[in-house]
């Protein structure tokens, strides 16, 4: 049997992109009775005990710019990211009928609010607002987050009719390792070679792991990676970015190709952070619910969606980036109202600033439909850093 090219796999990824339907959870769901189907917000939920339950985590990251949303408008301002709004459009026009559980993070006040909302509206589905601390000390914030996950395990433990034992955590957290691993490799592959895997592609491959099975995903990030190794693609001079800000509501994928079309190479990003939230291995030995609280506490990404205790330590994860993937500046792109990413932004500026690092920054929303301002914004960007830097 041949192995998939590129272009077949990317076209697999673009179907399960455009999909608003969810089909293919829909036909995982129906292959077998008993089966159950956890949705969840970005954009961090411990996906290892919905896997473990023996039920099938989805992301659900709002509508995009393929849904109008007609009703989802009647229960929001107009003043707030629009990724609520389009994920209750989701649910009143019934593509999301088939979802047994939503959880919503804690990300912002908007997604709390809509976690409550959610609740009114589809009473007999269940749903929670999934609760991270904010102290990282272990025996406060680690005991919370611990006690946060067990009423979360519990919680399915009814839901679906069956005991999640540790051994089965253990081995979902075995297997979720094996495809953070993956990402990690992907991501690194594409910051020595950006040429070799544009960002858009990376996108569409890493998203599908929202809506098909963890082993599956893997397979398919395998297969991305020696098809990208194997082929070979022209070298442009374009500008090396790290693209910063978009760790909630998602970015039309014009937005990415405009990038890359500006002269802009994508060499790190954080985008979907629910795949790379965890840095390192969870250990597969002792208590799977500490070792996924240790892990939260001590080894995820910095971000504003993550409170941040040492002030000296605020934004450097922005300037390790930019050193460990050769990128010569970055780009701050933010949703609109997004208040985590715009409150963040002013102080991320400034340790760049002192770190001699170029930026600019841009807003979008999830059904951005313009992208020559940002075309033009980003190419203006990445010529000045080449001008500058000849001279």
């Amino acid at each position: 049997m041949s192995k998939p090219t590129t272009q077949e796999i990317i076209a697999r990824c673009q179907v399960l992109f455009e999909d608003l339907n969810f089909t293919a959870a829909r036909e995982w769901k129906e292959a077998k009775d008993g089966r159950k189907v956890i949705g969840y917000m970005p954009v961090y939920v411990p996906r290892e005990i919905i896997h473990a339950a023996g039920m099938l985590p989805l992301g659900i990251l709002g509508g995009g710019d393929q849904m109008e949303v007609i009703h989802g408008d009647a229960y929001y301002q107009s003043y707030i990211c629009r990724i609520p709004r389009s994920t209750i459009e989701l649910g009143v026009t019934g593509k999301l009928d088939f979802v047994d559980g939503m959880l919503f993070p804690s990300i912002c006040d908007v997604i709390r609010n809509l976690s409550g909302m959610w609740k009114m509206m589809f009473p007999d589905v269940y749903s929670k607002y999934f609760d991270v601390p904010q102290t990282y000390e272990d025996e406060i914030g680690g005991t919370f987050y611990t006690n946060e996950m067990a009423e979360f395990r519990k919680d399915l433990e009814e839901l679906g009719g069956n005991k999640i034992t540790d051994d089965a955590l253990n081995n979902s957290i075995d297997l979720y390792n094996k495809n953070r691993q993956l990402i990690r490799e992907l991501y690194d592959f594409r910051a020595q070679k950006p040429w070799q895997a544009p960002a858009w592609e990376v996108y569409l491959v890493i998203r599908a792991g929202l809506v098909l099975p963890v082993e599956e995903h893997s397979v398919l990030l395998e297969q991305y990676l020696a098809a990208a190794q194997a082929e070979e693609r022209p070298v442009r001079d374009n500008t090396r970015v790290v693209v910063t800000g978009l760790f909630c509501e998602q970015p039309p994928l014009n937005l990415l190709k405009s990038l890359e079309l500006a002269g802009c190479y994508v060499v790190d990003d954080d985008l979907m952070l629910v795949t790379r939230w965890l840095i390192g291995d969870v250990p597969t030995e002792g208590d799977p619910l500490h070792n996924l609280s240790q892990a939260f506490l001590h080894h995820s990404e910095s971000t504003a969606a993550k409170y941040e205790p040492n002030l000296e330590e605020k934004g450097q994860f922005l300037v390790r980036a930019v050193k460990r993937t050769g990128a010569e500046g970055v780009i701050f792109a933010s949703t609109s109202f997004c208040d985590p990413a715009l409150l963040d932004r002013p102080m991320l500026q400034n340790v760049l600033n002192e770190a001699n690092i170029p930026h600019i920054a841009f807003k979008y929303a999830e059904n951005s439909g313009q992208m020559q301002p940002i075309r033009e914004q980003a190419g203006t960007f990445a010529d000045s850093i080449k001008l500058w830097s000849a001279a």
